[in-house]
């Protein structure tokens, strides 16, 4: 069977997350601060997380055509299924610039007025970190970044229907992918800017597009092995084999590794260097955070590590299984870390609490009211200090709406496309 059915079971469990989801999102609003802190925050961090598997799975899927691979065609239409949550997305996304505008929000230290005319730090940076940038940014690059992988799709879909052997839908995917490529990697690095590091204003790191790149990199792969997994169970997907679970475990493994390699580096040349204006990111974490600061090392790391080192391992399903759900839950965790502490600080400037961490004028001036403001978090406050079960709540619901588009692009196409040049290739793909 090459065809998957959207069944009424599977739409009505996922439809439920959903509701889960909402239902969280309602309950965290209705107990939340009157700038609804909380509920934002959770509604940014899921927003960019699973706008940004959308795109790494356009990424990877233009990278395979580039680099003539024929190993994943079996299962790319999972990939371009991903791709087409970008449209959900860029919504999502443009909610949040929308709620710059009208004040529905005060995530960003940035989007006060007042703050920033009286901060020379976030004064040199306002030609970047506006609200102008922000939406119409978002707009453009997402809106192109969908474009592309309709285009992607399409092509692809087209082929299946009256592709012949000289290929031509293939052809002119590769001149599409050829330019995604390089859009992709420079305009999500600036949109992960506005998105997630301009949340501490002050900060900055050259190696932050990487980081946040690889972790939602590593959260595809996760979710593509369990997708695979679930519908071989369903009896769908005979095509696809052990050895293709084993190159995305070994994809799982080596991008884990790499992700511990740029958290590293971060880490390291920021503490090795020890200037204030670097130093607050990582001080605010490691003081006030440990547990989740060091979670986030082990889940991400040593759980994949250990685990998958083994050749072996990589072909069993069920330890491959378990490493994607620690690692997709992982990094999710790695994304709340990355926007939780800084919304807090900003909150508690906001609200009148705690020392106004962005106030100063110098560059040394705003690291060290940062360092005081780092103090604010010395009771453990759910939703900031650690993820409640309003947050888990709304993460299953995003995971559902995620998962309900791609499966219902999925069930639209057959799963294995007939007339691709290298199906032949993905179909006999072994490896040792």
């Amino acid at each position: 069977m090459n065809q998957y059915t959207f069944s009424g079971t599977h739409r009505n469990v996922i439809l439920g997350a959903i509701v889960l989801g909402v239902l969280c999102m309602i309950l965290t609003w209705i107990g939340d601060d009157q700038y609804h802190t909380r509920f934002w925050s959770n509604f940014l961090q899921n927003s960019v997380f699973f706008t940004m598997i959308s795109a790494m799975a356009l990424f990877f899927s233009a990278a395979c055509i580039t680099a003539y691979a024929g190993w994943h065609t079996t299962f790319k239409r999972i990939w371009e299924a991903y791709s087409m949550f970008l449209a959900v997305g860029l919504v999502l996304l443009l909610i949040l610039g929308a709620g710059l505008y009208m004040h529905w929000h005060h995530l960003y230290h940035w989007a006060d007025e007042a703050s920033v005319a009286s901060d020379k730090v976030l004064k040199g940076k306002s030609s970047f970190l506006n609200k102008g940038w922000y939406t119409i940014g978002t707009l453009v690059f997402v809106g192109l970044w969908f474009f592309l992988a309709s285009r992607l799709r399409g092509l692809s879909l087209a082929e299946d229907k009256d592709g012949d052997s000289s290929f031509s839908h293939h052809h002119s995917m590769r001149k599409y992918a050829a330019i995604t490529l390089p859009i992709i990697g420079f305009t999500s690095a600036a949109l992960i800017w506005q998105w997630v590091m301009s949340v501490d204003a002050h900060w900055y790191s050259t190696l932050f597009a990487w980081y946040s790149s690889a972790s939602a990199f590593v959260s595809m792969i996760a979710l593509t092995i369990l997708l695979i997994i679930f519908l071989k169970s369903k009896g769908l997907y005979s095509e696809v084999n052990a050895n293709h679970i084993h190159d995305l475990g070994k994809y799982l493994f080596a991008i884990s590794v790499f992700w511990t390699y740029l958290w590293f580096s971060q880490f390291m040349l920021i503490w090795y260097a020890n200037i204030g204006e670097e130093t607050i990111y990582f001080k605010e974490r490691y003081n006030n955070y440990p547990a989740l600061f060091f979670l986030n090392l082990g889940i991400n790391f040593l759980v994949p590590f250990f685990i998958l080192m083994r050749n072996d391992t990589k072909r069993k399903f069920g330890s491959v299984s378990f490493v994607a759900i620690v690692v997709l839950l992982g990094h999710w965790l790695d994304y709340f870390l990355m926007i939780k502490p800084g919304v807090l600080i900003t909150k508690n400037h906001v609200t009148g609490h705690g020392h106004e961490a962005h106030g100063a004028e110098g560059g040394h001036g705003a690291a060290e009211a940062a360092g005081h403001a780092a103090e604010h978090v010395s009771v453990a406050v759910s939703g900031f200090s650690y993820p409640g079960l309003l947050e888990i709540g709304t993460f299953i619901g995003f995971l559902g709406l995620f998962l309900f588009v791609a499966l219902t692009v999925l069930s639209r196409a057959a799963l294995v496309p007939k007339n691709d040049p290298y199906l032949h290739e993905s179909l006999h793909h072994h490896v040792i």
